[in-house]
């Protein structure tokens, strides 16, 4: 079973996890700050790799700066490329400034 968290630090930075039976299978490398959430690096472990998990990340992360109003800035290479493909799914909240 797969689920997913995002967890926040005092400083502003954190993570979107992915947990599959329990086992941390990938993560996302977050910032907030200024109504916005920025999104440096996704990675899922490679054992893991090709089960759909990275969008999985994504969809929690969505889901998360929806829910809180933040506008996302893709520095991810994953991010940015999926943000590209299906512009009116994530319009708005992409940050392009």
């Amino acid at each position: 079973m797969e689920n997913t968290q995002v967890i926040i630090n005092a400083s502003s930075y954190g993570e979107v996890r992915l947990f599959s039976d329990s086992v941390n299978a990938g993560k996302m490398d977050i910032a907030v700050a200024n109504g916005k959430l920025t999104v440096f690096h996704t990675e899922v472990s490679p054992e893991f790799e090709g089960r759909g998990f990275a969008k999985l990340l994504l969809d929690q992360l969505v889901s998360y700066a929806r829910e809180n109003g933040l506008k996302i800035v893709p520095l991810c290479p994953y991010v940015n490329v999926q943000f590209k493909r299906h512009p009116q799914e994530y319009s708005d909240l992409w940050f392009k400034g």
